[in-house]
């Protein structure tokens, strides 16, 4: 498995598609927007194979993390934690930020609490999704 920076922006919105849209009836027009041209893409792909990604905005000294989404087949074999892992080092090498911050589902709070993030705030709804704020300091 394999995980990398990537200008590669169909196959992110292809596995997003899938994940969010088809899979958790995200409704299109939530999914959809026109942060991507601004924003650090990573890919995680099995032999050549786009499986996993996540999307990453630089707002101030924050840096957020979103997006993330493995396909259903791939869950459970460390590729989220590894799509994590490397955003975070990605955000560690940016200039100026001191915080890492991303929406996680609720139901994923323990995931992101096990790679360093603590939950902030209340919970909300996203795209009919219960949500939580969570943070890592960098």
């Amino acid at each position: 498995m394999r995980v990398a920076r990537t200008d590669d922006l169909a196959a992110c919105r292809a596995l997003r598609r899938t994940v969010f849209i088809e899979e958790q009836g995200v409704p299109e027009a939530d999914e959809l927007d026109d942060l991507d041209g601004e924003a650090i893409h990573l890919l995680a792909s099995i032999d050549g194979t786009a499986v996993g990604t996540a999307r990453l905005l630089l707002r101030g000294d924050i840096g957020k993390i979103g997006r993330v989404c493995v396909l259903a087949r791939c869950r459970g074999a460390g590729i989220g934690a590894a799509l994590i892992r490397a955003a975070v080092e990605e955000l560690r090498h940016q200039p100026g930020l001191r915080q890492v911050k991303l929406g996680s589902q609720s139901h994923a709070t323990g995931f992101y609490e096990k790679l360093g993030f603590r939950p902030v705030g209340e919970g909300y709804m996203d795209a009919g999704i219960p949500h939580r704020d969570m943070v890592l300091d960098l």
